[in-house]
């Protein structure tokens, strides 16, 4: 990924989910003349590593300070994509992509209404972790051009063979490429009782599975 980025309060930060996305993305044969988009950029780390390999991105957040640091980064070492805020939806409708790449929010969240504004709109994703994974799974195939590539990465604590079997059932192609392992952050050790009394976390646990989703459409 490229060094040196800036990061407006609030937005996230690259961690490990990031640099899995990126390793990855790498595996991919992008270059000059691949659609590339981006769903929920934040720094536009991944985004700017696409481009750097002479990608056309779109890189697609909901939140203004990511969007804004996104354009800075870029900006800072001069590769050109398209940034822009809003829902992946409503920006991707009526074109075609070749690659399609997404570390979106996935830590299950006690409240089921996804939050409006600040940081955790970057982490929070419901009661199962699935309330933006689903979307994509739903909406990619419409997104991608035959052949088309999406790559996501999000926790185990989502259910893989879940994300697997909607995908398929979207006429994708599907599988889990890789998975790392990963300490807990702050944000599962603050919900450890609520997630351990829904059994998405076993007593004293401490490392969190993340996978890798490969989906090609015929």
């Amino acid at each position: 990924m490229p060094a040196g980025l800036v990061a407006l309060p609030g937005v996230y930060q690259p961690q490990a989910d990031t640099g899995f996305l990126a390793e990855a993305l790498a595996l991919e044969d992008i270059g000059p003349g691949t659609d590339l988009l981006e769903i929920g950029t934040g720094t536009g780390a991944v985004a700017l590593h696409a481009a750097n390999r002479g990608a056309r991105v779109t890189a697609v957040d909901v939140s203004w300070p990511a969007v804004v640091t996104a354009r800075l980064n870029a900006w800072t070492h001069r590769l050109s994509m398209r940034v822009v805020h809003g829902d992946f939806a409503d920006h991707a409708a009526g074109r075609g992509f070749d690659v399609i790449v997404s570390n979106p929010p996935y830590v299950p969240a006690p409240a089921t209404r996804l939050p409006s504004h600040g940081p955790e709109r970057a982490w929070d994703a419901g009661p199962d972790g699935r309330a933006v994974i689903d979307r994509i799974c739903d909406r990619a195939p419409a997104l991608l051009r035959p052949g088309g590539v999406v790559l996501m990465v999000h926790s185990a604590k989502c259910g893989t063979a879940q994300t697997l079997d909607r995908l398929a059932d979207a006429g994708m192609t599907a599988e889990a490429t890789a998975t790392a392992l990963v300490p807990w952050g702050p944000v599962l050790r603050s919900r450890r009782a609520w997630l351990e009394h829904l059994g998405l976390a076993a007593e004293a646990e401490e490392w969190e599975e993340l996978v890798m989703i490969r989906a090609q459409r015929p």
